[in-house]
């Protein structure tokens, strides 16, 4: 798999300005701390957020020049950049249509992140370069062609995102710290075993190379489930989801966006990536199960979100049902199921990150996130009612928002597979309307009966500006769907066409 080795020009290595750009902000914000000394500088604090906005806005712009140099009709991966690195690991960089749909999805949001962020007034410089620094690591994770340059991006990530919960989070913020890290340390720590095993098999870490390779169907089923430990706990798939809800409770506002937005997608990205094309006699085998673990976790996570009294709580919860759907869509392995899949990915991550940011909010002005403490907000907060409206409906799937599309084709995916594992799903959808209707009706609407929400203001303009992009990507997805699915269609045929015929001999067989 090769393509077209340049972006800027000839000889501009564009994937890695596009990784790295993130971290050489973070160095320079580090470097601007330590030369100023002082624990109190409002002027550096200044600096800091303008700084890290201005850094993920040319971010932002360089993944745009990168899309507009990609060949989107090529499903092959592009913009390769390939070197020599260590102990025959190459740092080995490349896109294509799915990857890089997910690294405009990260380059879009984290600008969105600094700007809901603009109110941290501790240690402001430590917590931008963490954000920046967990920019280049989530990119860095779409970008890699070498499984142990993904493997070192892909827990590298863990670190600030660590931190950044730890340090700038809640009150129980080292408990959800501390098992988020570890959950997803020791998930991922099975994968590394499984990546020596192949590296020394195949004698190659190159990831084109390992997905032609072939693997031996008895060892597939050893080496699916060692990446499915990672990948599922990253997911979170049901019943290793329950570091979501604390670390979703205990983060800063923007942290949630990150890890409800990207960091989740990291868990699909991976079974679209390595378990559907490197081990697919393992992962038919196993699809009765990821379907029955998928369905119960619709239906559990609905049913546990309906009885949250935190909205970020429920909202977490909110994500374990439609990562469910996401797995469901994965594993049924058809053009329908794949593309439903990839779109509910972009999707949640812009729907998602959107209500946590409604709940940053309300919280940055009454600082609780108690559903029985707000009521009646379209009273004194219109604007910001209508938008929460906007997103809850498009976590429903409301047609005429983006989460309509990418659920239907999911459920339209697994009904060809699994009629009642579909139906199992399509509860989720009615569950899920109860929820978000029932969490909208008691925060937004009904009489001002609390005195403290009296003098409540609506958006500024700060907010105004995180929220517009927001509704229109929104809005644009749900009405001309087919601008995701177009882009990620070669990417996702490639895929089923690669599995279908890797399991057709033991489908005949059957």
């Amino acid at each position: 798999m090769s393509g077209p080795m340049n972006a800027f020009g000839n000889d501009w290595p564009i994937l890695t300005i596009l990784t790295f750009l993130p971290a050489a902000g973070a160095v320079l914000l580090v470097a601007a701390r330590w030369m100023a000394g002082a624990k109190d500088n409002p002027g550096l604090d200044r600096g800091a957020r303008w700084l890290a906005l201005a850094i993920t806005l040319v971010t932002l712009a360089v993944s745009l020049v990168a899309l507009g140099r990609f060949d989107a009709s090529n499903p092959a991966f592009q913009l390769i950049e390939r070197h020599a690195w260590i102990a025959g690991i190459e740092y080995h960089l490349g896109v294509d249509t799915l990857s890089l749909a997910l690294i405009i999805l990260t380059t879009a949001l984290t600008p969105l992140c600094i700007l809901a962020s603009w109110h941290v007034d501790r240690q402001v410089s430590a917590y931008m370069a963490l954000f920046l620094l967990l920019e280049t690591m989530m990119i860095g994770v779409f970008c890699a062609l070498d499984i142990v340059l993904f493997y070192v991006f892909f827990e590298g990530g863990l670190i600030p995102m660590f931190i950044l919960i730890g340090v700038w989070g809640g009150a129980n913020r080292v408990y959800a710290a501390f098992k988020f890290f570890l959950y997803t340390l020791l998930g991922s720590i099975l994968m590394l075993v499984a990546i020596v095993w192949m590296a020394t098999t195949a004698k190659t870490t190159s990831i084109p190379e390992l997905m032609r390779f072939g693997f031996d169907p008895a060892v597939q089923t050893w080496l699916w489930l060692a990446f499915f430990a990672s990948f599922a706990v990253k997911m979170p798939m049901w019943p290793v989801h329950t570091w979501l809800p604390d670390a979703h409770v205990e983060a800063p506002t923007a942290g949630s966006v990150v890890l409800a937005a990207i960091l989740l997608k990291m868990g699909g990205y991976g079974f679209l990536r390595f378990s559907l094309p490197m081990f697919p006699d393992a992962s038919a085998a196993f699809t009765p199960m990821v379907f029955a673990l998928s369905v119960v976790a619709i239906v559990y996570a609905s049913l546990v979100a309906f009885r949250q009294t935190d909205i970020k709580k429920l909202i977490a919860y909110s994500s374990v049902a439609h990562m469910g759907l996401v797995t469901l869509g994965i594993f049924a392995g058809n053009e329908e199921g794949i593309q439903g899949a990839i779109f509910l990915m972009i999707s949640h991550g812009v729907v998602s990150g959107a209500l946590f940011l409604c709940v940053g909010v309300i919280y940055d002005r009454m600082h609780t996130r108690e559903i029985a403490f707000y009521g009646g907000l379209v009273n004194r907060m219109p604007v910001y009612a209508a938008i929460f409206l906007l997103f809850t409906m498009a976590n429903v799937g409301l047609p005429g928002t983006s989460g309509f599309p990418g659920e239907i084709l999911t459920m339209v995916g697994a009904f060809k597979v699994n009629a009642w594992a579909a139906a199992g799903a399509t509860t989720g959808v009615i569950l899920s309307a109860v929820y978000a209707l029932t969490l909208y009706r008691k925060v937004a609407l009904g009489p001002l009966e609390n005195p403290k929400l009296a003098e409540i203001k609506d958006l500024d303009a700060r907010e105004w500006v995180i929220f517009v992009p927001l509704v229109v990507a929104t809005l644009a997805l749900g009405f001309a769907s087919t601008l995701a699915t177009d882009f990620t269609r070669p990417a996702a045929d490639q895929i089923v066409q690669a599995y279908q015929a890797a399991i057709a001999p033991v489908s005949a067989a059957k």
